[in-house]
């Protein structure tokens, strides 16, 4: 009884193996057979490779993101002005109240 070890394909060599098939035409037995893979598999990467291929060509907005990062960072800096203020607020409060006569 042999013990076949699992083998785990890295992206690339998914992309590699993919390629003999679909660019250069060999047939997916002799692809499969060459890595020691299930043609089963091999079709699941080619299903999930032409599924999300679009990806490939989307570029993000870059002038979107960089414009979303400022926003980001601007709200940051108005929260933190907030709770400083607060903050000054909530000591005032406290002291007030410590007092002789306070709240």
């Amino acid at each position: 009884m042999s013990k076949r070890t699992r083998r785990n394909f890295t992206p690339r060599e998914k992309v590699a193996i993919l390629k003999q098939h679909l660019v250069e035409g060999q047939p997916v037995s002799d692809v499969c057979d060459a890595h020691g893979l299930n043609p089963n598999m091999f079709y699941r990467w080619q299903k999930e490779f032409f599924e999300n291929g679009a990806a490939a060509f989307e570029k993000e907005d870059r002038g979107r993101v960089k414009a979303e990062q400022r926003r980001f960072a601007e709200l940051e800096a108005k929260l933190k002005k907030k709770d400083m203020v607060i903050a000054e607020i909530m000591e005032d409060l406290i002291a007030e109240k410590k007092r002789p006569g306070g709240r």
